[in-house]
């Protein structure tokens, strides 16, 4: 009898334990950034602090530094997301479920898992100046950053060519607004998770997103390097009637034009879009439950400041 109640108050002891854990994390980092970079490192070093206890996994394509940081430019978001679910699935302590971070295109590849696999299953997801309807103009690079200028440069020389929708990150997200045909046809990253294709919808992905507890989206309101940078916010640039005449008259629009400032373009807000309105995602879903939250951080992409810290503590590392 007595070792029937050591055994039942250690196994109490345990369960006790394991409801009062803070509920896991798993993190994305963004462009030019690895798993386990310095600044990985001290993010999640600093939210166990402000979570005690709290398990951290930094997703990886490449458990080498340098060689993870080379997939965030080259290779095939499809393959790497179908990779990463595995990876998922294997980690037990995620089994029960998760928080999501995805800063940059991290964000948007982890809605591309919750909305193809999810299991395990992710609680809410927090993306950081991420391009969820994608980007009109491939980022700059840094001055010495050669393994971005040789993507950026081959991207933008071909960015609807059938080796840059496969090898290219950033081209399988990039969405040109001026030819919306081409992007369609060619595309089948972004084209895919935004349901954007009427006869290739796939209702899982609105079930699987819906199914979030929330949806932070954190738009940076300074951000030059992500245009437009409401697409953090499913927002897309308006194209003005000037330029729709110049596209309908076949006249080439080049792939890097001078884009308009933040105060001259129009942008399209997401309860405008058709993505919202027709629910191809469950974002209209989410919205009608109030589990969509738009935020701001001040400053340039990626810039978080302490802008991120109120946001982790409330939608990080609770308990079901």
């Amino acid at each position: 009898m007595q070792l029937v109640s050591s055994l039942f108050l250690c196994f109490t002891s345990v369960l006790a334990l394991a409801q009062s854990a803070p509920r896991p994390l798993v993190l994305w980092h963004g462009l030019g950034d690895s798993h386990s970079s310095p600044g990985m490192l001290q993010f999640a070093s600093r939210i166990k602090e402000m979570h005690p206890g709290i398990f951290v996994h930094s997703i990886y394509i490449e458990e080498d530094l340098g060689k993870d940081r080379q997939a965030g430019f080259y290779g095939n978001a499809n393959e790497q997301i179908e990779f990463v679910a595995s990876q998922l699935s294997s980690i037990p302590e995620l089994q029960g479920g998760f928080d999501a971070i995805g800063l940059s295109q991290g964000g948007q590849f982890l809605r591309a898992y919750i909305e193809r696999f999810n299991s395990p299953p992710v609680n809410n997801l927090i993306t950081f100046g991420s391009q969820h309807m994608g980007i009109s103009d491939i980022p700059e690079c840094k001055r010495y950053d050669v393994v971005c200028q040789v993507a950026r440069r081959t991207a933008k020389q071909a960015v609807y060519g059938e080796w840059a929708q496969k090898n290219l990150i950033q081209a399988q997200y990039y969405r040109d607004p001026f030819n919306m045909e081409a992007y369609l046809s060619a595309n089948k990253f972004l084209t895919s998770v935004n349901n954007e294709v009427s006869t290739s919808r796939n209702d899982t992905y609105s079930r699987n997103l819906a199914s979030v507890g929330k949806l932070v989206l954190v738009l940076f309101t300074e951000d030059k390097t992500v245009v437009p940078k409401e697409s953090a916010w499913f927002g897309t640039e308006d194209i003005d009637e000037e330029s729709e005449d110049v596209r309908m008259s076949g006249e080439q629009i080049p792939l890097m034009k001078s884009r308009k400032s933040d105060s001259e373009r129009g942008i399209i807000p997401m309860r405008l879009q058709p993505i919202y309105l027709e629910n191809w995602i469950g974002l209209r879903e989410l919205d009608e439950r109030d589990a969509i939250v738009f935020e701001t951080c001040e400053g340039e992409h990626m810039q978080m400041g302490d802008c991120w810290e109120d946001l982790i503590l409330k939608f990080v590392g609770g308990q079901d």
